[in-house]
């Protein structure tokens, strides 16, 4: 079994890696940063695999690919991590041009790997994609218009995705990893009060519970659900045993609901 995680080099995306590579995957880590991506690796002792890349350009993420399915072979999974948060600020004051730099990583990025990849998931038939979004990806929040508009894409994209691949055995999932303590947040709270009204409540969240849900939908356990948002917060047994409810309600998903 082979996965690839972008934005791999630390914080969430390495601590997916890591646990990734513990229960017995091969992992390969992209990022931009070379010597972020080598400490994941000296911290999996050689469990993990790295190959620098941007998310953001087409061919960047095709030599990615055919690097990491010259190592390790064809890619069964699919962790699209790598993400941006600014610009932050009232969005008439943000420059157009860092605005659309977080659409292109941020969105652009898991679409580009997505297509690499899908091809041949589609001929084996069978894949998994997790895409790490954001409750921000769910509602509005001040001076964040960029991340926001990003986030809530890719979950819209993740349902398109799941609906068009599900006769191909290929599952497809959001997660919300919750507010944990990375390098973007850091620079967000710096922004952002309410963000470090948060922290203060310590309403943070550890890598390591973001890394359990991505290994337990990794798993395929809750295939049954692809295309669902899911959550660090969810009991995700409980939620694959309300299968038939879920579906026939249309729940855990972005939907316009009336009175």
């Amino acid at each position: 079994m082979v996965a690839l995680v972008t934005g791999g080099g630390r914080g969430i995306g390495r601590a997916i890696a890591l646990s990734l590579a513990k229960q017995g995957w091969e992992v390969a880590i992209s990022a931009r940063s070379a010597d972020q991506l080598a400490e994941t690796v000296k911290l999996a002792e050689g469990r993990v695999i790295a190959v620098p890349g941007d998310v953001s350009h087409r061919t960047s993420v095709k030599a990615v690919v055919r690097s990491v399915e010259y190592m390790l072979g064809p890619v069964s999974l699919l962790v699209n991590n790598a993400a941006t948060g600014g610009p932050f600020g009232p969005f008439w004051e943000s420059n157009p041009e860092d605005w659309w730099r977080c659409q292109e990583v941020n969105l652009r990025g898991p679409m580009l790997c997505s297509r690499e990849l899908l091809p041949g998931m589609i001929a084996r038939q069978a894949g998994r994609i997790i895409n790490v979004v954001s409750g921000a990806g769910t509602r509005a929040y001040p001076d964040m218009s960029a991340y926001v508009a990003s986030k809530t894409a890719l979950i819209r994209l993740s349902e398109q995705l799941a609906m068009e691949l599900k006769p191909h055995g290929i599952s497809v999932f959001p997660v919300m990893p919750g507010m944990v303590r990375t390098a973007m947040l850091e620079e967000a709270r710096q922004h952002l009060p309410f963000i470090q009204k948060s922290l203060d409540e310590g309403r943070d969240v550890s890598p390591e519970v973001v890394a359990g849900l991505v290994a337990v939908l990794a798993s395929g356990a809750a295939d049954s659900l692809s295309g669902r948002l899911f959550s660090v917060n969810d009991d995700v047994e409980e939620i694959v045993r309300r299968a038939d409810a879920i579906h026939a309600n249309e729940l855990y998903l972005l939907r316009v609901r009336s009175a």
